[in-house]
């Protein structure tokens, strides 16, 4: 008799875990194992963040629900009342779908309203990316909130291994995967120089500074100066400069306002709403640098030893590789960081270098992870681990 398949419930709530989530959804989708049901939601379904729900239609997806939530608002009240939203839509969804799994990525704060709706409906959680930090953020607590609702873990590095381990998870359900985001480098078809020239109407002759920047949400008032700092870094430069959106958070809009009248300033400038995730990669493989406060430029540059220059304190905290210059807040370091992150000196320094966030075959292992492991109550209740002698420790974790 044939076995059931699974029916597992991935949620995705903008442009960014999208792209993360890609190979990992077209893994799923193929694997007669699995009854894959997308539920899209958040930024995807927002006209000012480019309504990018779209794009799994484009890529050949099947969209189980799409449910708005999220608030045109630049206030931490409208993130508060998204989550609120989201909650009152997911648990209709979910109770239908009754899924075996749901699995959410990485730190977003609308992924609270997700893994709050399936503890409740005791429906078990995997979860991308924990183990991370990023002190400059709610995304912070956020994914330390999602890690200890989680039942299965699938991270990036091992030091976030190590401290979900240290947090009393147990180890069969931690599994060392990788960055699903740079299976893309292996797998997918890049947009080639021609095809962004296209995209971004702009010549790309000379290698563009690629800007992603954020708000920083736990302390607003750094969001302010980190802008102020930026642009007025950014003003002397003379070539092709492409801006990507910033993240649905609190304070997105004077970002986005900015960028705005650097572009009407800067002939050679341009700000995308949403690029679609072979170009986001194609722009990020021909570009010379990266300037801002994204995780992508933590996560993702190393792989193509693309220099990123990470602005404050908003991805504090998180492992780095040697192409990450860290500066203060002010224009200054901001061009010092700019002017070293073009030195043949230090180019020349990434010769070889390794990514801490895997290397590209995250999709895989995350599939045969989710098509074989155990389900039911071995699953869903999770053990509190025992503390060692001295009472610091949980024993399992090293």
């Amino acid at each position: 008799m044939t076995e059931k398949p699974r029916r597992i419930a991935v949620l995705s709530s903008s442009r960014a875990d999208y792209a993360h989530l890609y190979w990992v959804l077209k893994e799923l989708d193929a694997d007669p194992r699995i009854d894959l049901r997308i539920i899209a939601t958040g930024a995807h379904l927002a006209p000012t963040f480019g309504e990018t729900v779209s794009q799994f239609h484009e890529h050949g997806f099947s969209v189980e629900a799409a449910p708005e939530c999220l608030l045109d608002s630049n206030s931490d009240v409208g993130m508060a009342k998204t989550i609120g939203l989201a909650i009152l839509s997911l648990s209709d969804i979910l109770d239908r779908l009754r899924p075996d799994l749901l699995l959410l990525i990485a730190d977003r704060y609308e992924m609270l309203a997700p893994a709050a709706t399936a503890l409740a409906l005791r429906i078990p959680i995997a979860h991308i990316e924990g183990g991370e930090i990023s002190e400059g953020a709610i995304d912070d607590a956020v994914r330390n909130a999602l890690s200890k609702m989680s039942h299965l873990h699938f991270v990036s590095t091992e030091q976030a291994r190590r401290r979900l381990l240290a947090m009393g998870e147990e180890s069969w359900r931690v599994t060392r995967a990788g960055a699903p985001s740079l299976d893309h480098l292996k797998r997918s078809d890049l947009s080639s120089r021609e095809r962004l020239e296209k995209v971004l109407g702009l010549d790309l002759a000379s290698p563009p500074l690629v800007v992603a920047h954020h708000p920083v949400t736990l302390i607003p008032e750094e969001t302010e100066r980190e802008i102020e700092a930026l642009f007025a870094a950014l003003e002397i430069e003379t070539g092709p400069v492409v801006f990507c959106y910033p993240n649905a958070d609190a304070g997105h809009q004077p970002i986005i306002d900015r960028a705005r009248a650097y572009c009407q300033a800067h002939p050679n400038a341009r700000l995308t709403t949403n690029l679609d995730l072979f170009d986001f990669w194609g722009l990020l493989r021909l570009a010379e640098l990266m300037v801002g406060n994204s995780s992508s430029g933590i996560m993702e540059t190393p792989s193509l030893a693309l220099p990123f220059v990470n602005i404050g304190p908003r991805q504090r905290g998180r492992e780095r590789a040697a192409n990450v210059i860290d500066v203060e807040t002010s224009r200054a370091a901001i061009r010092a960081g700019i002017d070293q992150a073009r030195s043949a000196a230090f180019r020349q320094s990434l010769a070889g270098m390794q990514s801490p966030y895997g290397d590209g075959d995250a999709a895989t292992t995350i599939r045969d992870v989710l098509a074989g492991c155990p389900l039911g109550e071995s699953l869903r209740v999770k053990k509190a681990l025992p503390l060692d002698e001295t009472g610091k420790r949980y024993r399992q974790a090293d």
